[in-house]
């Protein structure tokens, strides 16, 4: 319980930002310069790359029929990486390493750009079923093993 406020930070910041921007990409179909700067100051040099990947529409969300979701993001280098919004995990290195090891950032570009395109609108979606998406979560863990 005492790492729960340090892992909740995060949520909150975002969900605060996000609810924010929500109505003004609803009423004018783009990010407001103040939001703009927003973005770059709580999610720091990742802000712009993120917004990139929203551009490329590089992001799905993957559903199946029992309400579970993952997104799945092309990254920059080719390889795609699997995020839990729920949670706040992507399993790109940078996560790891930034993220996790050495808690310089609350988040990488590609869980930045989900919650971005969750905002603006911009997912590719994709239903598969159950066994599926379990499919997809297991091929993805044996390629990082």
């Amino acid at each position: 319980a005492a790492g729960s406020p340090a892992v909740m930070l995060p949520a909150m910041v975002v969900e605060e930002l996000l609810s924010e921007m929500a109505p003004a990409v609803r009423e004018s179909a783009h990010l407001p310069d103040e939001h703009l700067l927003l973005l770059k100051f709580v999610f720091g040099s990742s802000a712009l790359q993120a917004l990139d990947v929203v551009d490329r529409q590089s992001i799905t969300l993957i559903s199946s029929p029992s309400g579970r979701h993952v997104y799945q993001v092309l990254g920059s280098s080719g390889k795609t990486y699997t995020c839990l919004a729920s949670c706040h995990y992507c399993s790109c290195p940078a996560f790891a390493f930034s993220v996790l090891r050495k808690s310089d950032s609350l988040l990488c570009k590609h869980l930045s750009a989900v919650y971005l395109s969750q905002v603006m609108g911009t997912c590719q979606q994709l239903s598969v079923s159950d066994k599926q998406l379990t499919d997809i979560l297991f091929m993805k863990k044996k390629q990082e093993a």
